[in-house]
């Protein structure tokens, strides 16, 4: 429609704190996990806030945005990688390119403030997450590559009839989803001036490495149409989905009890990934013997020995596995589909990790979106450990957090913690029209989530 409500940019401005340590003067080079991000998109996620009561006089936006500018300031004398931007040295005689993170190229972080006619409740009460809010996002689209010419951080503040969305897109080539939560989490604590800052967030820039290798990696690559594709999704349908503390609890039970007396036990997020792989291949109307992926994306810092702190800024994940045949994970319990999962992530130790980037080191190659996922496949990212609800800015809770275009496919899902709290955990469920449709009527599925 043409009248339809749009969001419009007021104004925007560059962030680029003043860098005395020697170390962010010099190139940072990119590890193996982050050269294979470069053809994926941007990470974008963002909050959503009421305005303070209209009763409060002492609420202003534009204090609220310079205080916003003010702190994002201070957190990026930290976060300092997210001010520069991606260089190439490219060797045509080998035939290969060195890719890195110059702090001193580009303008810095883009800050930009927008406005939108509309209402929390015109973005919360819609049954799938309007279009609009791709538009709370800069960067739409944009592959981590663009990071040559584009700002690594970007944010967008944009105020709402009675809310307040705060959108943040970081180049994931520069940091992994654990990194990007911690980023959020020192930004309020500066924001909020909280003293002493959480030391063990603080970002550690050192990148690791396969024994024997970097920091120069270089990319058997010389021009972009060798590695870079630009992925464009399908017509999707996303959908937050609510699991309760109570069905999270019932899940795990299920899930223990089917499987019986092991050494390990199911975690909750194991449970409720099970469910989502049964019921995505009941809603996909797959073949009993089509085989079928579930991929979780695994957080590598514990699992190295010696471990990398948490603090590290950098691509630390890889993706825990499991395949069957669709009519096996239907035909067999909950449990069963619950312990592939769990087999799968066992399997992540500190000497499979290192075999499997000592490999890449040998063959390089970089992820395309719609090669690296098999078709009719489920992928969950996200983490219902992230601290997401805790962002209040000083403006109270957030009352729904939202993703926008990057990186999302059929059978993509990205769990968070749930707004409620306790337990409880959030999926946003990417599928086809038809798809979703017949994942709203799973009666095992809609028997434990809400919806909206």
């Amino acid at each position: 429609m043409s009248n339809s409500p749009i969001v419009e940019h007021v104004s925007e401005c560059f962030i680029k704190p003043k860098l005395d340590d020697n170390d962010s003067k010099q190139p940072h080079y990119l590890s193996p996990g982050d050269l294979a991000m470069l053809s994926a998109h941007y990470i974008q996620k963002g909050l959503l806030f009421m305005k303070p009561s209209a009763t409060d006089q002492k609420f202003s936006i534009a204090d609220f945005q310079e205080k916003i500018r003010d702190s994002l300031s201070r957190t990026l004398a930290h976060f300092y990688l997210l001010t520069g931007q991606l260089s190439t040295q490219v060797d045509e005689d080998q035939h290969t390119s060195l890719i890195f993170i110059d702090c001193n190229k580009g303008p810095g972080a883009r800050f930009i403030h927008a406005t939108l006619d509309m209402t929390v409740q015109d973005i919360l009460s819609p049954i799938d997450v309007p279009a609009i809010v791709k538009s709370f996002f800069d960067h739409h689209k944009a592959v981590n590559y663009d990071g040559h010419t584009r700002p690594l951080l970007s944010v967008q503040v944009t105020e709402l009839v009675d809310g307040i969305f705060i959108g943040c897109s970081t180049n994931h080539a520069v940091a992994d989803g654990t990194a990007y939560w911690n980023f959020w989490n020192i930004w309020l604590e500066i924001h909020m001036q909280q003293s002493p800052i959480s030391m063990s967030k603080l970002p550690i820039h050192e990148r690791w490495f396969p024994e024997g290798y970097g920091p120069r990696v270089t990319l058997p690559f010389i021009h972009t149409d060798e590695f870079i594709s630009r992925y464009e999704a399908p017509q999707l349908r996303e959908k937050i989905f609510h699991f309760s503390s109570e069905s999270i609890s019932k899940l795990k039970m299920k899930a223990n009890i089917e499987v019986g007396e092991t050494n390990k036990e199911i975690s909750s997020f194991q449970a409720l990934s099970a469910l989502v792989w049964r019921s995505l291949i009941r809603a996909r109307c797959l073949a009993g013997d089509q085989k079928t992926t579930c991929s979780l994306d695994a957080n590598l810092r514990q699992r190295l020995n010696p471990q990398l702190p948490q603090g590290y800024f950098g691509n630390s994940i890889w993706v825990a596995k499991a395949a069957a045949k669709a009519d096996e994970v239907i035909d067999h319990s909950l449990g069963w589909t619950a312990e592939l999962l769990q087999n799968a992530v066992l399997e992540l130790t500190d000497k499979t990790v290192r075999s499997v980037f000592e490999a890449w080191m040998k063959s390089p190659f970089v992820y395309q979106i719609d090669a690296f996922f098999e078709p009719d496949s489920t992928v969950i990212g996200g983490s219902p450990r992230f601290d997401v609800y805790g962002n209040d800015f000083g403006v109270d809770k957030p009352v729904a957090v939202h993703s926008g275009y990057a990186n999302k496919f059929p059978g993509k899902v990205t769990a968070y913690p749930g707004s409620e709290g306790g337990q409880s955990i959030d999926l946003e469920i990417c599928l086809p029209p038809d798809a979703m449709s017949a994942l709203e009527v799973d009666n095992e599925f809609i028997s434990l989530a809400t919806m909206g």
